[in-house]
Parts: C-alpha cells; structure tokens; sequence
C-alpha cells in the first residue's frame, strides 16, 4: 500500500514577493513613520527662512548637525540591534523622536531661541535611525537568504515611501489644499510617527527581534566594537560606507538649496518643487524590490555601478540642468517643468539601483549582521550630515551649480569604489556558487591587500538564515 503524499504548501503572495511574513506590520508602520518623519524634509528650509531668518547655509549647518546624530545613531542601531534585539532599538528610536519633536515644536520654536532649535533638532536626529536601521536589522536576520537583497529592497520601498516621497505629498496637501501653515504641518508629522511606532510595535509579533542576535550579549564592548573592527581590517567596509554616504548625499543636499533654486533663480512656486520631490521617489519605489532581485539575479556590483553610480550622475545632470536651460532659452515654464520630471524620475529610478549595496555589506561579515550593517548605515547617516555641509560650505563659493558638478563626480567616485566589491557574492566574479545552507569558509578574497589580511574568511549571504 502506497503512502500518500502530502502536497507541498504553496507560497504565499508575501513570499512570492520577498516580503518576510512575519514583519508586514513592521513595513506598514516604518511606511508611516518615515511619513511623518519625511514631511519637514522640503519645507524646513524655508519656514526657518521666511519664519525664523535662517539663511541657507544656517539651514544647511542646522541640518549638518541633525546629520552628525543620524549618523552615529545608524551606527549603533545596528550595533545595538545585535546586543538588545532590533525591537527594543526601535522602542528607543520612537521615544527619542517624539519626546524632541515635542521640545522642538514646544520650546524651541515658539522661544525662537537660535541655539535651543539647534540642539532639541539635533537630538531628534538619533531618534529615526534607531526606529528605521533597527528594522533593518530585523529584516536581514529573519528574511530568506536567497530573498535578501529583494526583501531589503521592500524595505527601502517603506522607508523612501515615507522620506520624502509620501512625506512630500502630504506637506503639499497640508499647506495647499488644507491651508495649514509650515507650523502647524509640522505637528502632522509628530501624529504620523506616533501612529507608525505604534503599528510596528504593537503588530509584528516575530520572536528573534525580541532577542540579542548574538551569542555573547554580555560582551558589550566586543559587540558594539565588531563595526569598527570590520571598518578597520577590510576596505570593502570603508567603501560600502562611502558609497551609500555618496547614494542619498542629493537627497538631503537639494533639500536645502533646490526651493531657493526653484523660487529665485528659475522663478517657480515652491509647490513645484514639492511634486519633482514626489515623483522622483514615487518612481523609485517600485524599483526599489526590482534592483534588489536583479542583483540577487545578475550580480550585486555590477547592478550598483550601471544603475547607481553611472545612471545616478547622468540623470543628476539631467534634474538640474534641463530646467535651468529651459527656462534660460525662454521655454513655456509648464514645458520645461513636464520635462523636469521626467528626468527626475529617471533619477529616482538610478537611486534604487544602490539596493544591492546592503546585501553586499551584510555579506561582509554575516555572523554578525548588526555589525555588518553599521557599516552601511553610517553610510546613510553619512548623507544626511555630508549633503548639507556641501551646501552650507560650497554655495556661497560656487552656487548651486558648482554643487551639482560636485555631487556628478562623487557618483563617478563610487563607480570606481564598486568595482573595487566585485567578488562578494557567490557565483559571480570567479567566486564559487553554493547551494543552499552550504557554509563558505577559507575562500579566496578578492583582491586581498595587506590591510584586509587579518580577515581570513569570505562569506556570503548564504549563512544568514535565522
């Protein structure tokens, strides 16, 4: 008598996607969140400009500060998301950003004192990468190791769905349709937060993000230092942070100078620049999941460079200087901002194609995924600290111009720095390919130099399963 067989269970819509089932109410809530958190991103210049007489580059040093905390909070975050589990990361991120949103909005602005604004905007800035780079973290412990890079690449969907491209839209309906001041927009964003930390924490019930991830918690200098040790020993490190530093440094830097350059020197409404801002990262959300698989599919650093750092630079030049032509030549404004937009949606679309960059820096060092991450997200943090300075340092000296040749040869730089990653995935670049669960242990590195020589295994994303 046969035995019946039971039939294989089908995978789910989640699965088929790459979306790690246990944490969809994470992705909703992180969705929210950054929302709220994206809604001031392009209105913050000029409400301290027009309310409070910043000039551009006191705007731009203001952000530099915020920026110097995101990057050290990306840092830790998953550093800490190793020691105490990334959940208990995010509840700290949460209670960071609103208890200083609230000293923000409260104090600081209705006091109009200069130096509190500074300093509650500053510490607000170690609030969203605890609550965003914590998620991460999660995602890269729980999702499916042949699904990484897609599953990471839903998270930058969630995360850039929010900041600014959500968060844009809503700062527009607020003030447009809904006739909110800057002010009172500001206070929308504090009620999106507080309901997106509540729907990730309260929704995902996944158990491994309630844990340290690593087997020693207890070594706490071992565990925050494995980072800095990752930094120091391998040079891939240092250039998956640059790179992802390079990635999003137009982001936060044109949001400091474009509504100058869209109201003064092209002679736009602000509201214009607002909608570029939407379509740019609506467009790159879908593509977001996209390059993630591609480059599960055709190598992650082939896809970084092509469609990151070679279409990031050439689709920049094209953000820029397509309306400043346009308008120079005399162009119908409503021509020439139709154009516009189109080019910046071919510019959100080469800002997905840095997804892959994470699944190479998990796959640096994926015993200790939080430590890996740091890595990229001091990278991300990077950004937001390093656009800004650009802006506050170079505009009175070279304009926004002279910032957009700089911001094209940085693209070119981290073309350069990810060829130097090739060799990091498996079945790419003369490195064996495994079957699944295989452990990869004393493989050739790529290029070894003297510097990288005391880390003595190569590893891929293929040991990362929980």
């Amino acid at each position: 008598m046969s035995t019946p067989q039971v039939p294989a269970t089908q995978p789910g819509i989640l699965d088929r996607l790459g979306v790690p089932r246990a944490l969809i109410f994470g992705f909703i809530g992180l969705t929210i969140f950054m929302i709220g958190d994206g809604v001031e991103t392009n209105i913050l210049e000029p409400f301290l400009s027009s309310e409070h007489g910043f000039s551009v580059s006191l705007a731009g040093s203001l952000i530099t500060v915020y920026g110097v905390a995101v990057a050290i909070a990306a840092f830790f975050a998953a550093a800490l998301s190793d020691l105490w589990g990334p959940r208990k990361v995010m509840i700290l991120g949460a209670a960071i950003w609103i208890i200083f949103e609230l000293a923000f909005l409260a104090v600081a602005l209705t006091t109009d004192q200069t130096w509190l604004i500074f300093l509650t905007y500053g510490l607000r800035g170690f609030g969203y990468p605890f609550f965003a780079y914590g998620f991460l973290v999660w995602i890269t412990a729980t999702a499916s190791p042949k699904q990484l890079g897609t599953s990471v690449g839903w998270f930058y969907v969630a995360f850039s769905a929010g900041l600014p491209t959500l968060g844009a839209l809503v700062a527009t309906i607020s003030m447009q349709w809904v006739d909110l001041s800057f002010y009172q927009t500001l206070w929308v964003s504090l009620v999106l937060v507080v309901i997106g930390s509540l729907i990730a924490l309260l929704g995902v019930k996944e158990r491994r993000g309630r844990h340290p991830l690593v087997s020693n918690p207890e070594d706490v200098t071992q565990t925050l230092g494995q980072g800095f040790t990752l930094l120091r020993h391998d040079r891939r490190a240092r250039f998956v942070t640059c790179i992802r530093t390079i990635n999003s440094i137009p982001t936060y830097a044109m949001a400091v100078f474009f509504p100058s350059f869209f109201t003064e020197d092209l002679r736009w409404q602000l509201g214009w620049f607002l909608i570029l801002t939407t379509v740019i990262y609506a467009v790159n959300l879908p593509f977001n999941p996209f390059f993630g698989n591609f480059g599960d599919r055709y190598g992650w650093a082939r896809t970084v460079f092509w469609a990151g750092s070679i279409g990031g630079a050439a689709t920049l030049a094209l953000v820029y200087f397509t309306p400043l032509i346009g308008v120079r030549a005399g162009l119908s404004d409503g021509l020439v901002f139709g154009i516009t937009i189109v080019a910046g949606a071919l510019f959100g679309i080469s800002l997905a194609g840095f997804v892959p960059l994470s699944a190479i820096a998990v796959s640096l060092d994926p015993k200790h995924p939080g430590a890996a991450m740091a890595t990229y997200n001091l990278g991300v943090g990077g950004a937001v600290a390093v656009g800004p300075l650009l802006v506050a340092v170079f505009h009175p000296l070279i304009g926004a111009t002279g910032l957009i040749f700089i911001m094209i040869g940085l693209y070119l730089i981290s073309g350069w720095m990810t060829l130097q990653l090739r060799g990091t995935q498996p079945g790419f670049d003369g490195v064996p390919a495994l079957e699944e669960g295989a452990e990869i242990t004393d493989l050739a590195r790529n290029n070894p130099t003297e510097e990288t020589a005391t880390v003595d295994k190569h590893i891929t994303t293929s040991n990362i399963a929980p």
